[in-house]
């Protein structure tokens, strides 16, 4: 069976792009546009590896990130954030996510270290 992701932003680009990043990797992908409906949506899925953005509308990221660690069922989860600028200072949720990228450099080469680093070698696979 393949991996499952589920990535959770609200602008629509950046979905479709680490989407489409992901799909074309192997992963089968779920989206949200905020974290509540990340939350209302993981009721039903257990992903792989979660990708949040922080700043959104209803719920952010780090609100998000800290609802999957106090969840037995979901701690265990990798979560990958966007963060907006590599120039911002680091947030404290910043420090409980297995991998920060930043959505102002190239997005589909830090994915791609990221999910070397939470899941392994062979997680991905080119399509």
């Amino acid at each position: 069976m393949g991996r499952l992701a589920l990535v959770v932003d609200d602008s629509m680009l950046i979905r479709h792009t680490v989407c489409r990043y992901l799909e074309e990797r192997g992963f089968s992908v779920e989206s949200a546009s905020n974290g509540q409906e990340a939350l209302e949506m993981l009721a039903a899925l257990h992903p792989d590896i979660i990708v949040t953005d922080l700043q959104m509308p209803k719920m952010g990221g780090g609100e998000l990130i800290s609802a999957l660690k106090s969840k037995q069922e979901t701690a265990d989860i990798p979560v990958v954030i966007l963060a907006g600028k590599k120039s911002a200072p680091e947030r404290p949720e910043e420090k409980i996510a297995n991998y920060v990228i930043y959505k102002d450099i190239d997005i589909e080469t830090q994915l791609q270290r990221a999910l070397i680093s939470a899941l392994g070698e062979g997680a991905i696979r080119e399509s």
